[in-house]
């Protein structure tokens, strides 16, 4: 298995450690580059560093040692704020982003606290709710919707600074099938566009079926770094970090299949 695909390396981390206050080593060692325009699902159980290493992204974290860099630029020189032009930070609880009483607005936040023109700002909003497909939901009270809406709504506030990079904190937590499917073509839509996403997630079908890339993290080391059929082509590193493969892989495996099977075409092949 090998790192990152992009045809441009956007960042890179490069033996990251990092130690709260209270001595609790988060990161061990982390070196990982992501290319631009790359999918990236971060998985592993509770407590294994994957939110500590995305927030080294944006610069909420600085590293014990090591070194973050996005597009060149040393993190631990820059504050979160100034970062904020090229790394958005989705969190996996909407109701610590939302504030604003109408959803135009809170889309329009973001670009507009750049300093973007405000017929840039209209634009972006317009893109935004489009890629998210929530164009419904422009006139509503954020907090009027309910929990899954307000993520995607969340998820709009950030793609709308049309940041380069953007992680997604657990973006399917409170989905409907519906909604996830509407979050699987809006990673392909940035990717397409060049942007770099990265989602932490414990959903491994949104992983598999929506990433091309996926790094398993445990103890706050990475493990396993690789596409999905890699990936869940090893059940010693998975069971390492607490990770179980996707439904159809799990079957795969119990029928005795060769190859690792992520789709039903995977399946209906493997069987003929």
């Amino acid at each position: 298995m090998s790192g990152g695909t992009g045809t441009q390396v956007g960042i890179v981390l490069d033996n990251v450690r990092y130690e709260y206050p209270n001595g609790v080593v988060a990161l061990r060692g982390v070196s990982i580059t992501m290319g631009k325009g790359e999918t990236v699902a971060i998985v592993g159980e509770n407590g294994a560093g994957k939110t500590t290493l995305a927030k080294h992204l944006n610069g909420l974290l600085k590293p014990t040692s090591g070194s973050v860099t996005v597009d060149g630029i040393d993190t631990r020189g820059r504050t979160a704020a100034s970062l904020a032009r090229l790394v958005g930070f989705v969190f996996q609880n909407p109701d610590d982003q939302l504030f604003q009483n109408q959803v135009s607005r809170e889309v329009a936040f973001g670009p507009r606290n750049l300093g973007y023109a405000a017929d840039r700002v209209e634009k972006l909003v317009r893109w935004a709710v489009e890629q998210v497909e929530i164009t419904d939901l422009l006139a509503r009270h954020p907090y009027d919707l309910g929990l899954a809406q307000r993520k995607l709504v969340a998820i709009a506030s950030v793609v709308a600074m049309d940041t380069p990079y953007i992680v997604l904190d657990e973006p399917t937590t409170g989905q409907d099938y519906p909604g996830t499917e509407k979050l699987g073509r809006l990673v392909a839509r940035l990717g397409s566009a060049g942007k770099t996403v990265m989602a932490i997630t414990h959903d491994m079908e949104f992983a598999a079926e929506h990433f091309a890339r996926i790094i398993v993290m445990a103890q706050g080391q990475v493990i396993l770094d690789g596409s999905p059929r890699e990936v869940f082509s090893h059940p010693s590193g998975l069971e390492r970090a607490s990770v179980e493969p996707p439904q159809l892989a799990r079957l795969g495996q119990l029928m005795g299949l060769g190859e690792c099977i992520l789709n039903e075409e995977d399946l209906l092949r493997s069987l003929c």
